[in-house]
């Protein structure tokens, strides 16, 4: 078994899309309207509208709605990317902390309110774990 994704339902696809690829850096596949994927090394970030939910089945997922994820990005530099983004990200939950595990990470809240943390290991443990 592979993992391959994971998919925000939003009520607005085109706020959320443009947010995650000036965050990201990476440009979203939009093959319709109510639908995008970011593609970030072997998983991709899905962005799907309200309207695909009947799909799956209806009332199944509701935007704006999580409290419980978070998504995880590893990035090269994480106090570079925090530099970056302030001034465009407007709800930083954490600054650059390094964490008892050994990432260095940064938290804060897409505009629909998940959680996001781009991180960097730092620790010897940390490196070897995520060695490229």
């Amino acid at each position: 078994m592979n993992f391959t994704s994971v998919r925000i339902i939003t009520a607005d696809v085109d706020r959320l899309v443009a947010f995650y690829e000036r965050a990201t850096g990476v440009t979203a596949d939009r093959p319709t309207e109510d639908f995008a994927e970011l593609r970030c090394g072997s998983a991709t970030l899905a962005i799907g509208g309200t309207r695909t939910v009947p799909l799956f089945a209806p009332g199944s997922a509701r935007p704006a709605d999580n409290r419980s994820v978070i998504l995880e990005f590893l990035v090269d530099d994480v106090d570079r990317v925090h530099e970056n983004l302030t001034g465009f990200v407007e709800d930083f939950v954490n600054e650059p902390t390094t964490m008892p595990w050994g990432n260095r990470a940064l938290l804060f809240r897409d505009p629909d309110g998940n959680l996001v943390n781009f991180f960097t290991p730092v620790t010897p443990a940390a490196v070897a774990k995520f060695a490229r």
